[in-house]
Order: structure tokens, then sequence, then C-alpha cells
């Protein structure tokens, strides 16, 4: 009996296993099921690599020519400077088609790590490594990968899927609270869009999982992991059902964008934006206004923010309308009918978005 889980992203050919364990890691006959050839480059950053480096390398061993690929620490480097000093460095170690490239960190490193695995030499191997929550339960599945510009986050990309995930939940040890409690509001998004009875297990369990208890925290990032690659494995490129992971996503990224992805870590983000979410669809006449303030206060039990920045309507419109989600012009938004059910619409009532946009402190108060 083994003391992880494996949770399986059924694409067909691209299809990759997510492991789940503490200590899963420190796996090296797993890791080598995955790299196909000699050559490794492992991606991470200045904070996560003196943690957690030694002990991949340990698991790596020696059968690799493997090289160290480290860039600054937060959402500002995730960008086409980041990009270009990656691929100069696979480049200068002379890193071929059959390299494997591996991402140590949150969702920064996957995202970066996943774009230059997508365009390097049109395409090489990667495998994901989280050491964040939200990357375990979010970034690290599902093939997103991107870099943000001034103007936009994840705006230049590719859907490019890894060989496989290893989420070790020993991680959650080291992290440092915010960042902890940020990735929890990913969990939360799983409950809110397809999963009722996981959100209300949340509600009951929230105490547990600020606590970071083994147990909780075991069934929380498995669910997470369930319910994203069961939606990722119905539609891998967001041709419709993948579109309801974006819940709050759109007023999030917004409002990174608008407070130059320094102020909030991008869970933080996505927390308020689905108080905006969930405070539109409200308004909308979509849902109950009850409920509506249970995904507020769920979020705020978790340690989360939840009231938006002091921004202006106007910019706020304008950078959601330079979001991905714009299809012919118009904004797409997923707005929630229930808890557990969501669905994406074109169907935005301007004037309730500016009430949305502009009702501060009193979000979700009816």
């Amino acid at each position: 009996m083994t003391d992880w889980v494996q949770v399986d992203v059924d694409l067909g050919e691209r299809s990759y296993p997510i492991y789940i364990g503490a200590g899963i890691m420190a796996r090296g006959a797993l890791l080598a099921r995955h790299i196909g050839g000699g050559q490794v480059a492992v991606f991470s950053n200045e904070t996560v690599a003196p943690l957690y480096l030694e002990r991949l390398l340990e698991a790596l061993g020696s059968r690799y020519q493997v090289d160290v690929f480290t860039m600054p620490d937060g959402e500002a480097h995730k960008n086409l400077d980041s990009y270009a000093s990656a691929v100069d460095f696979l480049l200068e170690h002379r890193h071929g088609r059959d390299t494997t490239l591996i991402a140590l960190g949150g969702g920064v490193v996957g995202d970066l790590t996943g774009f230059v695995a997508a365009t390097y030499q049109r395409g090489v191997d990667f495998i994901q490594v989280p050491t964040t929550l939200l990357a375990q339960v979010d970034s690290s599945v599902g093939g997103k990968t991107a870099v943000n510009r001034p103007r936009g986050k994840n705006m230049i990309g590719a859907f490019y899927q890894p060989r496989c995930v290893l989420a070790d939940t020993s991680v959650f040890d080291t992290l440092p609270e915010r960042e902890y409690r940020a990735g929890l509001a990913e969990v939360v998004k799983y409950g809110v869009i397809v999963d009722a009875e996981f959100f209300r297990w949340l509600q009951k369990r929230a105490a547990s999982c600020l606590a970071r208890q083994p147990d909780a925290l075991a069934h929380a990032v498995r669910r997470s992991c369930e319910l994203k690659a069961r939606v990722v494995s119905a539609d891998e490129r967001e041709g419709g059902l993948r579109a309801v992971l974006n819940f709050g996503h759109t007023f999030g990224h917004a409002i990174e964008t608008l407070t130059g992805y320094r102020r909030y870590l991008h869970g933080e983000a996505v927390a308020i934006g689905m108080v905006m979410a969930a405070d539109l669809s409200a308004r909308q006449g979509l849902l109950p206004w009850a409920q509506a303030f249970e995904i507020r206060q769920l979020l705020a039990s978790l340690g989360l923010p939840v009231a938006p920045p002091l921004l202006d309507a106007p910019d706020m419109v304008q950078a959601m309308g330079a979001d991905k989600k714009v299809k012919n012009g118009k904004l797409w938004l997923v707005l929630a009918e229930a808890i557990g059910s969501v669905h994406v619409t074109e169907e935005v009532d301007m004037s309730a978005l500016h009430q949305t946009l502009t009702a501060g402190e009193r979000l979700c108060h009816g």
C-alpha cells in the first residue's frame, strides 16, 4: 500500500498523472518514469530553491545532466524578460529536444517553465513540482502556460500539458501563512463552481484547513485536483466547460493588472474577484443573496481579503475588457446560479456591473 494517491488527467495521448502525498518529491522512481532523455533543467526561484532544490536533486541522482535556472520571486517577474533569460540559459547549456524541464516552485515558476517548454525547439517535455497550495490545486494542472504584459495577465502563452505533476503536501510546513491562505481561495472556487458538497465540507472544516491539519489538507488537495482534472479532461482548450474555472478571475486579473501585480497575491485577487462575481450574480437575480454572502463569509473565515481596493470603475471595466474572456468585443463572465453551479454568459447587465464595481465594503450585503 502506497502513502500517496494518483489522480489522472484523461487527455488521450496527452494524459498524465498527478501524484499527491507527503514527501513525494523525493521519489526518484516516479520522476524517472517521465524523463525520456539524459538532460534535465530545473527552473526555480530565489525563495524556493534554498528550501527544496537539494531534495529534488537527490531524487534525480547522477543519471542526468542537471542544470538549474533560478529566477527572482514574484508575479512581477513572470514576463518576457524572464522567458528570454530562461531560453538563453537552455541554449548556453546546450539542451536539446530530448531535455526535460522541471518546474520547482509556485504558479509563476510553473507558468513560465511550461511556456518555455511549449516553445523551446518547438516543444520539450516538462514536469510540474508545485510548492504552493495554489499551484498544487490549480495552476500546475491543466496545461495553461503564460507570461504577463503590463496591460494584461497571461496574455502570451500556450496550452501545453506536463508529463506529470508531483504534489508534495509536506511543502505546506514551510509555506508562509499569506501564501498558504492565498491557495485556499482556489480550493473554495471548486466548491462554488461544481461541488456544493465540497463547499459545505470546507465550511465545516475551515478551522482545520487554516491549521494545516494533514487529513483536512489531504482531502482538500485531492478533491480539488479531482475536480479540475474532470473539467480539463472534458474541455482541454477552454472551448466551453473549462471556462467555469475562471469564476472570479476576470475581476481578479483586472485587480492584479491595475495594482501592478505587487499589491495582491494571485489567490488574494481571485478571492476578491469571486466575491465580486457572486455579488454581480446576485444583482442580476441569478444567485440568492444568502448564498453570495456564504461565499464571502467562507473566504473571510479563511483569512482572505474580500473587499476590493479603491479602483475607478471605468479602469476596472477597461482592464476586464483586455482579459482573454472577451469574445467578439463582448465581455463574457462566469456567474453563479447556486453554490455548486455556474455558467458562462455574455448577458452582463452593465448597470449591475457598475454597482458591483463601486460597492466596496458593501459587497454581498444585498
